[in-house]
């Protein structure tokens, strides 16, 4: 199967994927585990830890970026790493109320921004896609501290703990399937972590479309 036929199957998914997301797309400090209200035990914040990255999609969609990045890119397995980390750094910047401007802007385009990387994937510099992924991980991370404001100590490392591990996993996940992907068959891995890159590309076109709206 060549790559023309493969862009004619997935291009219509990854078009699909962008415009349904638009029905999805809400600001990243809106995306809230409970609704609003921090956790209040170890096991609210776990879970909530767990599932602001999973139900923004905008954090979701850029994760897997980073997995598929890591793939492509020499001593790629430290990103993921380095944006976790990362999302440690933003959380704690919100917490500690230090104002970083145009946040949701700022994902979404970093979403978009990714899933171009992902496409583009020839001669990538290892060293500047670590440092975007640590910028945008700041971001994301300044966006997952609204979950827990006011939350109680235990609650609070609980929730980082639970995003820190679930976004690690998604990551690496990517990472490793991608990877496999590559070593099987090099151009064949290659085509599905551009088409891959489209679907994240499409995420966050629809994003930043919805900021214009």
């Amino acid at each position: 199967m060549n790559t023309r036929l493969l862009s004619r199957r997935v291009l219509p998914g990854a078009i699909f994927a962008g415009l349904a997301s638009l029905t999805l797309a809400k600001p990243a400090l809106a995306h809230h585990p409970f609704g609003g209200t921090a956790p209040d035990n170890i096991f609210e914040g776990i879970l909530s830890g767990i599932g602001h990255p999973v139900i923004g999609f905008d954090h979701l969609a850029f994760v897997v970026a980073v997995g598929l990045l890591a793939a492509v890119v020499s001593g790629g397995w430290r990103i993921p790493a380095v944006f976790v980390v990362a999302t440690l750094v933003g959380t704690g910047l919100h917490l500690a109320e230090l104002n970083l401007p145009i946040i949701e802007t700022v994902i979404a385009i970093s979403v978009l921004l990714f899933g171009g990387l992902a496409v583009m994937r020839d001669r990538l510099n290892p060293m500047v896609v670590m440092l975007l992924a640590a910028l945008a991980g700041v971001f994301h991370g300044y966006a997952y501290g609204e979950a827990v404001v006011g939350a109680e100590p235990t609650p609070l490392v609980a929730y980082l703990v639970g995003f820190a591990a679930v976004q690690s996993a998604i990551a690496y996940l990517a990472y490793l399937i991608s990877k496999r992907a590559i070593e099987q068959s090099q151009s064949a891995g290659l085509v599905s972590v551009r088409h891959a890159g489209f679907m994240v590309l499409g995420v966050g076109a629809a994003f930043v479309g919805g900021l214009l709206v």
